[in-house]
């Protein structure tokens, strides 16, 4: 599907409820394809499957089913060639993977790691190895990170099992882990990091479970919530803290020592990604303002019809350009302002052209 000839830089859906997590199919055939999970204070919660339809220009909903709990993270299979089955993983209270159909969404398996207990510590968020995708890693709030390994079996007559255990499960921080994300480092498959409630960012290796290596520790000890590695260049990673107002870049070959500090906002960040095509572009979004300096200058590469009066009210997703680093990173480069305070945002990995945010009940996708 082309849009580039549609002219149009915004597509907007409305859900039902509330958007918390989100993201972006990577299937060579499923481009503008995301699924989106609900965030209601109750057991009941949903998942949404929508696309772009090609004539209309409008975001529609394929499919929609039920979820226990809202999704703290949804992942398509990071399956670029689609030679994989068409899976879909969240986590909540535990990990599961849900197999994709023209007609139908349904559960292939619910990754449970406590099986002795009548309680499950509740996952809050995961990540699925782009280089294996046979591999999924789970954050818990019980202090542990958890690999998984994914089997998908032979396809007999129509049904394709998928089955998945634990391969190792570690204890990764001295409280909650809050992120776990894997690296590209050392051939991809092997190292991640993680990001806990005591404040640190640690990096671990399969291959050499019995150390890990602290990276950074929020000098305050906040609690930092997400983490997010530069998908050109391995050595850098970023991370936020609860309720922070910067983001910080961290180079692995210089521990404990920030290169850059994103720290032109108003008020929280609420989510990071790397830009999938330049190791030197991040996208950050939240409950923010930029400064005024920066509206002035940046007004002008803001989407059409995006531009309005900045307030202290201003919902943000902001683009830096971080290739001057060491020297400090002042302002952004763009910046986009939402309707209401920005959950969530995703950088599309195949189609970088497109960032996709959520807000209030509303998913849109801004042409970059």
């Amino acid at each position: 599907m082309s849009l580039h000839g549609k002219r149009k830089e915004i597509y907007k859906y409305e859900a039902p409820w509330t958007v918390y997590a989100m993201n972006w199919s990577v299937r060579p055939d499923k481009r503008f394809r995301l699924a989106l999970g609900s965030f209601v204070e109750e057991y009941n919660n949903k998942v949404q499957l929508v696309g772009l339809e090609e004539e209309s220009s409008e975001f529609v909903c394929r499919n929609t089913f039920d979820h226990p709990y809202p999704t703290t993270k949804i992942m398509w299979i990071p399956d670029t060639k689609g030679v994989y089955p068409d899976l879909l993983a969240t986590s909540g209270d535990y990990l599961r993977i849900w197999r994709v159909s023209d007609t139908e969404t349904r559960l292939e398996c619910l990754l449970n790691n406590n099986k002795n207990s009548d309680f499950c510590a509740p996952l809050t968020s995961f990540d699925w190895n782009e280089v294996d995708p046979n591999l999924l890693g789970t954050s818990s709030i019980d202090t542990t990170c958890t690999i998984w390994g994914l089997e998908t079996g032979q396809v007999l007559g129509r049904v394709n099992l998928v089955s998945g255990h634990v391969k190792t499960q570690l204890i990764a921080h001295d409280k909650e882990v809050y992120d776990i994300a894997f690296s590209r480092a050392g051939g991809g498959r092997d190292m991640f990091a993680s990001v806990g409630a005591d404040g640190s960012v640690r990096m671990f290796d399969l291959r050499h479970l019995e150390h890990s290596t602290i990276i950074y520790e929020d000098p305050q000890h906040h609690p930092l919530l997400r983490l997010c590695w530069n998908k050109q260049d391995p050595n850098y990673l970023a991370t936020m803290a609860m309720d922070g107002m910067e983001v910080v870049i961290l180079d692995v070959r210089v521990p404990c020592t920030p290169v850059a500090r994103l720290n032109n906002h108003r008020a929280c960040v609420n989510g990071i990604a790397w830009a999938p095509h330049s190791s030197c572009h991040i996208c950050t979004a939240g409950n923010h303002s930029a400064l005024r300096k920066a509206a002035d200058s940046v007004f002008r590469l803001l989407p059409r019809g995006a531009a309005a009066p900045m307030s202290t009210d201003d919902h943000q997703a902001l683009i830096w350009d971080i290739q001057q680093m060491p020297r400090a990173i002042e302002d952004p480069i763009l910046a986009y302002t939402a309707e209401g305070e920005i959950n969530n945002v995703q950088w599309a990995s195949t189609q970088p052209d497109w960032i996709a945010i959520c807000y209030n009940n509303c998913l849109e996708i801004l042409r970059v």
